[in-house]
């Protein structure tokens, strides 16, 4: 959080208005308030909130190498070919499609720069290797309020950054490629849970059919595992006596396994059919809200520890959490006692935890 300089004033509506006009420098400006956690921050989510909710957005992770760069190029391409307008967050400092923030958005751009519907910006990752910025969930609101129809986020699969931009996504793309071992990592690392499509690029190389079929396969054992665990429940409960809804949505994506060689746009087509076809399924299911839900609360959430640390980092005199620290080196106190002594400064004592069986009101 930049500190370093003093803020100027802004003008939000305006600039919001100008945003959704896509003009680029409102948008580059709007997403750069966010990441400075500019004062204007509240005001400009406000403005915003009443405007996002229909863009589609797209997680895209994958380990260096998988030719994740020129794969997210190509479906820029073929989705601006099916007239979508497009915006992209790439949250990954190890690409070279990245680069640094100034020298990445030319790099990307390049394809790109005569279109005024397509937006890509680079996002510092806030210290997490290759992870989610604290700021995307913002930033993506940005985009979705300047009427983009999807908005792509890309980060490097490092492990805890595939679940974080599941976390974020709508849908989610795993990318891999042959002869890399990704397939049995991507089983090691519980990616097969978070990932609603897998594309195995480079699929003309070597191991391209095998990687495909191994995926299919765990997949499929993952699956079976799910249906046994949800009838043992059933069982175990006597099931239910509630009757199918008969227009109801499937109750499980089925993920997809594609092949593409996004260097000459092979495959990238089939990626688009079937990013449609998800986001048909979450709508019809009632998984997007549920998705957009987890989503709001977890950002309501970060936001509010912010504001915890924020008021911690302020706290002086004999009830910091320096002057703590050092009563529970003496000795004099301990941690817990310290944790509630902060608790009590910053919200009031806490209350007794109620018995299970009491009454809420």
């Amino acid at each position: 959080m930049s500190t370093s300089r003093p803020h100027r004033e802004v003008d939000v509506p305006a600039l919001v208005e100008q945003a959704r006009a896509g003009r680029p420098r409102a948008l580059a400006r709007l997403i750069s308030l966010v990441e400075d956690a500019h004062p204007a921050l509240p005001e400009i989510t406000a403005a915003l909130v009443p405007l996002a909710g229909r863009a589609h957005v797209v997680g895209i992770t994958g380990s260096p190498g998988v030719g994740k760069s020129t794969s997210t190029n190509a479906l820029i391409r073929e989705l601006r070919s099916r007239g979508r307008r497009v915006g992209v967050l790439a949250v990954d400092p190890s690409s070279p499609f990245t680069g640094g923030a100034l020298l990445g958005d030319r790099i990307r751009m390049s394809d790109h720069a005569l279109d005024p519907d397509v937006f890509i910006r680079s996002m510092a990752s806030r210290g997490h290797l290759g992870g989610v910025s604290w700021a995307t969930p913002q930033a993506i609101r940005v985009l979705d309020a300047a009427g983009f129809d999807v908005v792509i986020v890309e980060t490097v699969g490092v492990g805890q950054s595939e679940v974080e931009i599941a976390g974020l996504a709508d849908t989610s793309v795993v990318l891999l490629a042959p002869g890399m071992g990704d397939g049995i990592q991507a089983a090691k690392a519980g990616i097969l849970e978070i990932g609603d499509l897998f594309v195995v690029n480079k699929a003309d190389r070597d191991g391209a059919d095998s990687t495909v079929r191994d995926l299919r396969h765990m997949i499929s054992l993952q699956e079976r595992q799910a249906h046994d665990e949800r009838a043992d429940g059933e069982h175990g409960s006597g099931g239910s006596d509630e009757p199918p809804h008969e227009a109801a949505a499937p109750r499980r994506w089925r993920p997809r396994v594609l092949k593409t060689v996004a260097s000459a746009g092979t495959g990238v087509a089939d990626v688009a059919v079937s990013l449609d076809e998800h986001l048909a399924w979450l709508t019809g299911s009632g998984t997007l809200a549920q998705r957009r839900t987890r989503r709001a609360a977890h950002e309501i959430e970060t936001i509010a520890l912010h504001g915890v640390r924020r008021r911690l980092a302020a706290l002086t005199g004999g009830g910091s959490v320096a002057a703590l620290a050092t009563e529970v080196v003496a000795g004099s106190t301990d941690p817990y006692a310290a944790a509630e002594a902060l608790l009590a400064r910053l919200v009031g004592p806490a209350s007794p935890p109620a018995h299970p069986d009491a009454d809420p009101s």
